[in-house]
């Protein structure tokens, strides 16, 4: 048997395991596994986030705390103000400088207020998320047994596809298999396919003349464009 009737007779049998495998890739039971498996792999660092911009706006909020307490210390240096006018004071700059103060104090508190709304809705959205992660362990856990059932009831027919395999590839080079075995890993398949036209099967692009000169005795050349081999008869 020539490399190329060896390596054709390979790719059909493993065009067998290739409909197995995206069977199994596109059931609704490994749908579900992978939904629960990337929600609780991305969960965690959600979490963390939530967290940190938590403590980061807490740490704001006492240092605004801070500042509303200590201008409401300063204010207490007005309550003398009568004294202050009695003894000949400018009226008109204490009064200014006391409702400059009020003004800030009336600002700090509206930020605080929105500080302590927007921890409230993190703290919610923290607490609705470790939940939603309670729940999806368990929804995890269901997901990957119906999963595992499912590729245990193919198991035997993709054991016999890949022994068929194995037997075939003993009658291909090992330069050939390696070609095949890498554009497989890639998710080129079909791999192999025989000239159409001067065309390319897969893509229909032409190779370059100097290339196709290059398809005598079995041999195979790549595809420029879609990377697959090509041979003609």
């Amino acid at each position: 048997m020539s490399q190329l009737q060896a390596i054709l007779s390979y790719q059909e049998v493993d065009k067998k395991l290739y409909k197995l495998e995206r069977e199994l890739a596109g059931c609704d039971e490994r749908k579900e596994y992978v939904k629960y498996k990337k929600f609780l792999e991305t969960a965690p660092e959600k979490l963390d986030s939530l967290e940190t911009k938590a403590i980061s706006l807490r740490a704001e909020a006492d240092g605004l705390t801070a500042k509303y307490e200590q201008l409401e210390e300063t204010l207490k240096d007005f309550d003398n103000l009568d004294e202050l006018v009695t003894g000949g004071a400018d009226i008109a700059f204490y009064q200014k400088k006391a409702q400059l103060k009020v003004d800030q104090i009336k600002k700090i508190k509206a930020d605080l207020n929105n500080l302590l709304a927007m921890i409230k809705e993190i703290d919610a959205e923290y607490q609705k998320l470790k939940k939603q992660v309670i729940v999806a362990q368990k929804q995890y856990a269901d997901a990957s047994e119906k999963y595992k059932a499912v590729k245990a009831s193919r198991a035997d027919e993709k054991t016999a596809l890949e022994k068929e395999l194995a037997e075939l590839k003993k009658a291909v080079s090992a330069e050939l298999m390696q070609k095949y075995e890498t554009k497989r890993k890639e998710k080129l398949f079909p791999v192999v396919g025989e000239l159409v036209s001067n065309r390319c099967p897969f893509c229909s692009m032409e190779p370059p003349l100097a290339a196709r000169s290059k398809l005598t005795g079995g041999a195979t050349i790549e595809c420029d464009n879609c990377h697959r081999l090509i041979f003609s008869n």
